[in-house]
């Protein structure tokens, strides 16, 4: 009774959240064209996206289907679940317990659930940056019968942290949504409140994330987004509902894409939590050995085309979702799809990154135009050597250059001819190009990496997946 009338304190309606458009119509026509074309190639109903610049909230936009049946056009007002992004609110709710003195995250588990394996070795620290050692209840990418029917964190904790762990403590990094169940259980130990009423007082209210739910209780409502689960390449049935329990304090949180990006904005801003606790959540854990784990508490630490990034997905049940926030740039992300173990959401993340922080500049257009010209050069056998360093030079041999031009002469002139993907490595710079043809469903890429003096290491045509 306690987490119903939580849940709906959280409020059983979404018309909270606003439909924001503050972009240049050229920035919103290829974030629109990113969305759309990966729902497209992906098969997913549908998703919404939220994106800060500056600070502030700049766009949110559905594309798709949130409903099938009866056909439903998706609305950014719309809630979807946010899975394992859930993760970093019950971090966070940890950090305010430390910082009024009632806890702190180097003690161990012990001290606050006993019976656990090692519990007296396990710290806080290591429950919210996954190096414990505890086991996952649920690494799987689908429901399982079990998981239907309505448990408790008491059983999850039961089963899975009283076996011998998976590794000793502090020394391996491995997911685990055991570790945040445990680590809601300490909220609520010591605050003597439902998680859920924790994070309403002292994150979703102050930040008025007014439309946030606990899908833990029971589904979204008929207005909110429905969740998709597609067996091979079958049509799209609506996914199962995971039985009470399951997803206490690990993925229990459905939002609009704007209510996320809010939170987004707290945490570029550090406007909720003290230095300290953000330093804490926000910087790598490193295992005994001192090796870097790559993950701070409840979040990865791992930049993303060069910039400082805070990032993690989400999965429950028919949902998938990826969130992206840039503190330095004061920029975000956040991807709400509707379909179970798919692609979309990061795939739609990873190429709006370049947009969103207004990296794409001229030398990646004219990255794009040397590309198209090589292609239509290969399909005449022909290249301009000049271009190429000396091993992309001994790679097309004349044995390769006649491969390229017999199978890609057949295709015709592209007609589209698109960068999707930039990043850093080795040194070099590496893109992805998609390429489409008019008259043939035959679609390839292309992968180039470019030194440093602007020379070709590479230049591969594949096919499309």
């Amino acid at each position: 009774m306690r987490r119903f009338l939580c849940a709906f304190l959280l409020c059983c309606c979404s018309a909270f959240a606003q439909t924001i458009d503050k972009l240049p119509p050229d920035l919103r026509g290829r974030i629109d064209d990113v969305a759309t074309r990966i729902l497209e190639q992906t098969g997913v109903p549908s998703a919404s996206v939220a994106i800060v610049q500056k600070g502030e909230i700049v766009y949110t936009h559905a594309y798709g289907k949130a409903r099938l049946e009866p056909p439903t056009t998706a609305d950014p007002q719309m809630r979807y679940s946010i899975g394992s992004i859930s993760k970093q609110f019950t971090a966070a709710a940890i950090l305010f317990l430390e910082q009024q003195g009632k806890l702190s995250i180097d003690d161990p588990v012990s001290k606050y659930v006993t019976g656990l394996t090692r519990g007296d070795e396990v710290t806080i620290r290591m429950l919210l940056s996954h190096t414990s050692g505890y086991q996952d209840y649920w690494p799987e990418d689908y429901l399982m019968p079990p998981m239907r029917k309505p448990t408790t964190a008491q059983y999850i904790i039961d089963t899975w942290a009283k076996k011998p762990l998976d590794f000793d403590p502090g020394t391996k990094w491995q997911y685990s949504n055991t570790n945040f169940v445990i680590a809601g259980l300490i909220v609520e130990k010591v605050s003597g409140e439902p998680l859920m009423k924790f994070l309403q007082e002292h994150i979703f209210g102050p930040l008025e994330m007014k439309s946030v739910y606990n899908t833990d209780v029971s589904k979204l409502g008929d207005t909110d987004a429905q969740g998709y689960i597609r067996y091979a390449l079958g049509p799209l049935r609506p996914a199962p509902k995971e039985g009470a329990g399951w997803m206490f304090a690990a993925g229990e949180l459905a939002m609009p894409a704007h209510d996320l990006a809010l939170w987004d904005i707290s945490v570029m801003n550090r406007s909720l939590l003290n230095a300290e606790s953000y330093k804490q959540m926000f910087t790598s854990v490193k295992l005994k050995d001192g090796s870097d784990s790559g993950y701070g508490l409840g979040v990865f630490t791992t930049p993303r085309m060069g910039h400082a990034a805070l990032e993690h997905s989400g999965e429950v049940s028919g949902f998938v979702s990826e969130n992206i926030v840039f503190p330095d740039d004061k920029a975000a992300i956040a991807v709400l799809t509707n379909q179970d173990a798919s692609p979309a959401a990061s795939a739609i993340a990873r190429q709006l990154t370049p947009l969103v922080l207004g990296i794409e500049t001229k030398a990646a257009d004219e990255a794009e135009a040397q590309a198209l010209k090589i292609f239509a050069g290969l399909q005449q056998g022909q290249i301009d050597r000049s271009l190429f360093t000396d091993n992309c030079n001994a790679y097309f041999s004349q044995q390769a250059l006649d491969d390229f031009s017999s199978s890609l002469k057949p295709l015709g002139g592209p007609t589209s001819f698109r960068q999707v993907a930039e990043e850093l490595r080795g040194g070099m710079t590496f893109r992805v190009f998609a390429v489409e043809f008019a008259h043939t469903p035959q679609r390839v890429r292309v992968t180039t990496y470019t030194m440093p003096d602007g020379k070709l290491e590479q230049y591969l045509v594949i096919p499309a997946q």
